[in-house]
């Protein structure tokens, strides 16, 4: 393994240190806070609702290839660390499912057009073959994977329904604790509802938490590339 592979992971780990104060600092300078309270407020006020709509919204995104990480942070900031994952991890998995059953049935032909010339797509296909759900938690756990594309291309594999789905919902649990540990931390460094000590609590935890994610994404990558799926470029 080159020098370069090596720093790689320890490169994403400072860079997700850089972001997290980053984004501290901006919600610190710009009126974010008021804003945030009120929108916290408004889906507060519709109750349980709240977390239909928000959990619906995700699964929307999921299967009109919407970028799903500015729901995954927004999540933390609005429903806390706890019921924020829980919507983002059932909404991501639902959104999966239905991309995924989308990509076997009626969306089959354009997926099919869409892998055709994709030399890593029947890489990934093969591996399922021989190793099943294990390499659909693998690629859950590397986030570098894009998420809803890969939905949709799953469903031509043949990897079975109930297998993906169990593989897809334990897969993104650690990254999607990562995420919405962070947002929950940035919410209440803007809205000022937490002490200087229990700030600096928060984001050690979040720094924590990225390097973990960046490391649990090592490990599955060189699981997914002995398997014989490269990670995409």
């Amino acid at each position: 393994m080159s020098d370069a592979r090596k720093r790689f992971p320890v490169v994403k780990a400072v860079l997700g240190v850089v972001a997290i104060a980053a984004l501290l600092v901006a919600l610190r300078l710009l009126p974010i806070g008021p804003w945030l309270v009120r929108f916290q407020a408004w889906v507060r006020s519709i109750g349980p609702a709240g977390y239909v709509v928000y959990t619906l919204a995700y699964v929307v995104a999921c299967v009109c290839f919407l970028p799903a990480s500015p729901l995954t942070f927004g999540a933390g900031a609005i429903f806390g660390f706890v019921k924020g994952s829980i919507v983002v991890i059932v909404g991501a998995t639902i959104g999966a499912t239905v991309s995924f059953l989308l990509g076997r049935t009626l969306m089959r032909k354009k997926i099919e057009a869409l892998t055709a010339n994709n030399a890593k797509f029947r890489a990934l296909d093969r591996a399922i073959t021989r190793e099943g759900a294990r390499i659909v938690f693998l690629i859950r756990l590397a986030p570098v994977f894009p998420y809803a594309y890969i939905n949709f291309a799953f469903g031509l594999t043949g990897v079975r329904l109930l297998s993906y789905v169990v593989a897809t919902f334990f897969g993104i649990i650690p990254v999607t604790l990562a995420f919405v540990w962070i947002s929950d931390t940035a919410a209440r460094a803007a809205t000022a509802e937490l002490t200087t000590t229990r700030l600096a609590i928060q984001i050690a935890g979040g720094i924590l938490a990225v390097i973990a994610t960046v490391f649990v994404t090592r490990i599955a990558l060189t699981a997914v590339r002995k398997a014989g799926v490269d990670e995409p470029t």
